[in-house]
């Protein structure tokens, strides 16, 4: 693996050999990137974050600060080193902690992002499972994006039903389907 594009473009990336995790390819970084445009300058949250190579890609193209929520250690510190090979020890945040603990972490301090991307583990409920605790949590800035790389057999219609915050309403404007991967945009209106 290796970043796309960007300052660090090029640089390799580390994920531990034997995981039973999947890492997100190049080919989905890519088309990821390239779907989402422009993130110079905006707050990246990357959530179930793995290696870090989301956020990382996100970092290297411009973003502003990237925070990485990985609850594995063995993974959190691969993603420390793949933070710390790039350069980018100023920009980049690991929370090596679950989902729920660190989305609680960063509400009570007030932190509110640009764009959120999650990448659960594939058909184990947790696509709902997040959906729900950013109802809980919400670190997202009004207009936030929000992008879900799932599995293709997840269905987002019944979460996007339910998925009603405050008065703000969470709708999905675009999915790319790749293989058995999907990437599902969702933006607040």
């Amino acid at each position: 693996m290796r970043i796309i594009g960007g300052m660090a473009k090029g640089r390799a990336l580390h994920f531990p050999a034997g995981s039973k995790e999947r890492p997100t390819s190049d080919f989905l970084r890519e088309a990821l990137l390239n779907l989402l445009g422009s993130v110079s300058g905006k707050l990246f949250l990357d959530l179930f974050a793995g290696s870090g190579s989301v956020g990382l890609e996100a970092a290297s193209r411009g973003a502003k600060e990237v925070y990485f929520i990985e609850k594995n250690k063995i993974l959190a510190a691969v993603a420390q080193k793949n933070i710390e090979n790039c350069g980018f020890e100023k920009k980049c945040r690991i929370i090596n902690t679950d989902v729920r603990s660190g989305l609680n972490d960063l509400f009570k301090k007030k932190c509110k992002f640009d764009i959120i991307f999650a990448d659960p583990p594939y058909n184990n409920g947790l696509v709902e499972t997040t959906m729900k605790l950013l109802k809980e949590y919400p670190v997202f800035s009004q207009g936030a994006l929000m992008v879900i790389q799932h599995s293709t057999r997840e269905d987002l219609g019944s979460f996007l039903a339910e998925s009603v915050y405050g008065e703000a309403v969470w709708h999905q404007i675009d999915q790319r389907k790749y293989g058995d991967n999907a990437i599902s945009f969702l933006k607040m209106e």
